[in-house]
């Protein structure tokens, strides 16, 4: 079984908030507009600088997905049914080996019932093309209320070009930060249930991370981060990757 301290890289934290802009941004000459050539979903909260380089916004958006809603309310219980017996049976951890993650449990789940397997059957459809072959294990992520994860670009070694993860118990964000320019970055509201699919760009080329409740600010906007479990599909990594 891999564990959250084999499939990510830690990178440092960016402490700046996003602030809260529409399709028009100000430049530092004066109130001058400029509008953008396409659409920044509601679940976006793009900074400035990103936003002035459309190529690099649209490039973003379009490879991080959310699908509100995409679990029930009975679908959601039916997850936590059969996850919380045994993860109440594990401690939360505040002391990751690499200061990656603050206050987690986690496992894997190949074998799930009937109902459950369905539901994770929507998730893959979605996210990975049929020729695609998805990890047979289901990596199950327990956050705390008062843990995070750090900024992280999942290793290629262990899991392929697409993440898709449903967030389950409450609202979080995540904050993606562009590897190569910390001031690139963008907000991403995780509400309940939904799903959220993540891949190429927005896969490899920026960290991500789940903000704790003090930084927890969407659209200046306060979201409070109870318990989080998040249920992550991943597809085979690429072979080239297999001896990094």
């Amino acid at each position: 079984m891999l564990c959250i301290k084999c499939i990510i890289k830690p990178h440092m934290r960016v402490t700046q908030t996003c602030q809260n802009l529409s399709l028009r941004l100000l430049t530092t000459k004066g109130e001058i507009s400029q509008s953008l050539t396409f659409e920044v979903p509601s679940y976006f909260s793009l900074c400035d600088k990103l936003l002035q380089n459309q190529k690099l916004a649209q490039d973003l958006v379009e490879t991080m997905t959310v699908h509100y809603d995409f679990l029930s309310e009975s679908e959601e219980t039916s997850l936590m049914n059969e996850l919380d017996p045994y993860m109440k049976k594990l401690h939360y951890e505040f002391d990751h080996w690499d200061d990656a993650i603050h206050g987690y449990r986690e496992t894997e789940r190949m074998n799930w019932n009937e109902a459950n397997n369905k539901i994770l059957d929507r998730v893959r459809n979605i996210a990975f093309p049929p020729e695609v072959s998805p990890i047979k294990y289901v990596h199950i992520l327990d956050l705390d209320k008062k843990g995070w994860i750090k900024p992280h670009i999942d290793a290629v070694r262990f899991c392929g070009d697409t993440i898709a993860g449903l967030s389950l118990l409450t609202d979080s964000i995540m904050r993606l930060v562009q590897d190569k320019n910390k001031d690139l970055y963008a907000d991403v509201l995780l509400k309940r249930r939904s799903l959220y699919i993540m891949k190429a760009v927005a896969r490899f080329e920026y960290t991500h991370e789940i903000l704790s409740n003090e930084n927890s600010i969407f659209k200046d906007e306060k979201i409070f981060k109870d318990r989080r479990i998040s249920v992550i599909c991943r597809n085979e990594p690429d072979s080239k990757y297999k001896d990094r």
